[in-house]
């Protein structure tokens, strides 16, 4: 599959009503040996800025994800591999800050900090897609990702 068949493929899960985090997971996960199902639990809580906080975009999260499968520490004191994992997420966060503007959620969507906290997400109606950027962190996040993974000869 190709860079920007599972750049589709992120965008239309999050269309089908999966999170931003999930869609981003998915599009990849089948790479690392992950089930489609396997991948929606591991990035289930990442979606609306972790956990509809509003923190982190879950899209942005979703590629940090993934990173971690590229390059992480499987000894805890291998901190030459940790220095490699954090590298790797600075750089993609980096990339998805220029493109996008921001990395926190509430930032991308413009929400003031008066806004309540609740856990229960919004219908995705016709308005909904109308007045979030999601559709675009998603896309934006899954290229970033592909493109990294072009860079490394591994797509």
């Amino acid at each position: 599959m190709t860079k920007e068949e599972r750049i589709e493929k992120a965008v239309n899960f999050f269309k089908e009503g999966y999170n931003c985090s999930q869609s981003v997971v998915a599009a990849y996960a089948d790479l690392y040996g992950f089930t489609h199902e396997q991948a929606l639990h591991m990035a289930a809580s990442f979606g609306g800025g972790i956990g509809r906080m509003r923190e982190t975009c879950g899209a942005a999260c979703g590629m940090f994800l993934l990173a971690g499968l590229e390059r992480c520490a499987l000894e805890g004191a291998d901190r030459g591999a940790k220095a490699a994992n954090y590298a790797l997420v600075q750089e993609l966060a980096d990339k998805f800050r220029k493109e996008t503007g921001a990395l926190r959620c509430a930032d991308l969507l413009g929400l003031s900090k008066k806004e309540p906290i609740v856990s229960t997400p919004e219908a995705r109606t016709p308005q909904y897609y109308a007045k979030r950027p999601c559709v675009r962190m998603v896309e934006t996040a899954a290229r970033i990702f592909g493109e990294f993974l072009e860079n490394e000869g591994k797509i």
